[in-house]
């Protein structure tokens, strides 16, 4: 008789914002192969809607680090016997070495992950949608270099328009005006770029609900793939 093997159980620090943990956990039972409820991976989620924003840390705007909080999230889930934390927002990254050498349970790195996952692609100019606090840490764009892949973001004017729509709308739990993200990507591509990254979980919702984005690659997706890996899917 063959044992099979545990699965990997799954922590996940939520709350930045509700709405992306909610779809990403939507994410990870769509994306499963399980055909049984007990097949599905385990996970726990701690939800720190709380923590201070983290925009506005790395812009300056705010003395209040969100570090401290979720490295606390973290550590309720080590306490808890996860394997591997996944975090379901973007600019978090930022913190991530602090985060890691805080919680010490392996964190996936969503954009290490986004980057592989593009240069597999052959991607050559990534065009980057996301927070100012992404932008501006430029995280996202040393990991694409790494990789040999040049990023690009909007002009100041565009992503001035892009951080109303995730901040004034969605996090507002107001309806999305759709177009201010194609006139954003339409700018990205206008500049170069051969692909168009989700790089905000928040913009992650509207692939979910508008077709007309479904040409973007979506680090939240590919965050819920990487999570079903580890974990034994």
């Amino acid at each position: 008789m063959v044992k099979r093997l545990k699965k990997k159980t799954l922590g996940i620090i939520g709350g930045l914002g509700p709405a992306s943990t909610v779809y990403f956990y939507d994410l990870l039972t769509k994306m499963s192969g399980a055909v049984t409820d007990q097949e599905h991976v385990e996970a726990v989620i701690v939800s720190r809607p709380s923590t201070p924003d983290r925009t506005a840390y790395i812009l300056g705007k705010s003395s209040d680090s969100p570090v401290p909080s979720m490295i606390d999230a973290g550590r309720m889930l080590a306490g808890l016997g996860v394997d591997y934390i996944a975090i379901p927002c973007i600019t978090a990254h930022c913190f991530y070495d602090e985060l890691a050498g805080g919680i010490g349970v392996p964190i996936i790195n969503m954009i290490q992950e986004t980057a592989l996952r593009l240069k597999r692609q052959g991607v050559q100019i990534a065009g980057l949608l996301g927070t100012e606090g992404t932008i501006a840490s430029a995280v996202f764009h040393r990991a694409l270099a790494e990789h040999g892949i040049r990023s690009i973001a909007p002009s100041p004017q565009k992503q001035a328009c892009l951080t109303e729509l995730i901040f004034g709308e969605i996090k507002a739990n107001r309806p999305p005006d759709i177009e201010k993200l194609l006139t954003v990507s339409d700018e990205l591509r206008t500049g170069g770029a051969d692909a168009i990254v989700l790089a905000c979980t928040e913009l992650s919702l509207l692939r979910r609900d508008f077709s007309q984005i479904d040409h973007c690659v979506d680090a939240l997706e590919i965050l819920a793939e990487k999570s079903l890996e580890l974990c034994g899917e």
